[in-house]
């Protein structure tokens, strides 16, 4: 017995070692089977938003000529695409600010709108005329490689205002000269090119509109002329600038004009909030 009894503590230590590895197995089979996680698809984040850029009023055109006169003064040349290419406008050009004007044929292809009275001072006429500058000094030359068919030109009178409204300054009585208007240096020449379609076109014919009194009332003389309202996009001259600018002097101011595609011709009231008519060449 005394022989034998070194045996029991290994016979001991193998039979507490079995439950010891059975508890480890079993922990094993209680823990899940990996699963293969399902990819996690994350929405790529959204392209920022482009703006588009907004409608040049009357003052950003105007501003914009501006810096066309200086550059074209200064000797400089602009290189490069022109980002004015492709940009749309809405002008408002106030007319017949100081009273009727005539609008026959002395006011033919002037470029220039204007109001009159009509027979008998019953009705009042509206007219804007624009001008055949294909072959005129602003335009000739610069045209050249282009397959523009017929350019028709509006001025915007007084460029010095920004806003598009009537200027409040009054004829001194004492001015010692006759107060001429200072020639227009500001226009719009509303290209053509020889497959667009004709129906846009005025072939020396104005835009005119007459206004008819309203039962017995006969018409009085607007306070503060009318508007015009130009709509269109400019676009570009065979050097893909926007706006060409000429002057024969270096103490005259330069004459800029923009090339345009115009969409749109309107008359309105002085504060435009009677559309009187409007055109839609386009």
């Amino acid at each position: 017995m005394l022989g034998t009894f070194p045996k029991f503590p290994r016979l001991f230590l193998v039979l507490a070692a079995i439950p010891v590895s059975l508890l480890l197995a079993q922990c094993g089979r209680d823990e899940p089977e990996p699963v293969d996680a399902e990819p996690v698809v994350v929405d790529p984040a959204p392209p920022p938003s482009i703006t588009a850029p907004t409608a040049l009023t009357r003052a950003g055109l105007l501003a914009a000529m501006s810096r066309a006169a200086s550059t074209y003064a200064a000797g400089e040349r602009s290189e490069g695409s022109d980002p004015l290419v492709g940009r749309s406008f809405a002008l408002r050009v106030p007319f017949g600010c100081n009273g009727p004007q005539p609008t026959g044929a002395e006011a033919a292809g002037d470029g220039l709108a204007r109001w009159s009275w009509g027979p008998e001072s019953r009705t009042i006429q509206l007219s804007l005329s624009p001008g055949d500058w294909l072959n005129t000094a602003l335009i000739s030359g610069a045209a050249n490689g282009s397959d523009w068919e017929a350019v028709e030109g509006f001025w915007i009178p007084r460029p010095w205002l920004a806003a598009g409204d009537c200027s409040t300054i009054r004829a001194d009585p004492l001015q010692s000269g006759d107060g001429a208007p200072s020639p227009q240096t500001v226009g719009l020449a509303a290209v053509f090119k020889s497959d667009d379609s004709r129906v846009g076109r005025r072939n020396g014919q104005a835009y005119g509109f007459t206004i008819r009194p309203t039962g017995d009332t006969p018409l009085v003389a607007p306070v503060g002329g009318y508007r015009v309202i130009l709509e269109g996009r400019l676009t570009g001259f065979p050097d893909g600038q926007a706006i060409r600018c000429r002057a024969s002097s270096p103490d005259q101011r330069p004459v800029c004009i923009a090339a345009i595609r115009l969409d749109r011709v309107a008359f309105t009231t002085a504060d435009s909030s009677v559309l009187l008519s409007e055109w839609r060449p386009g």
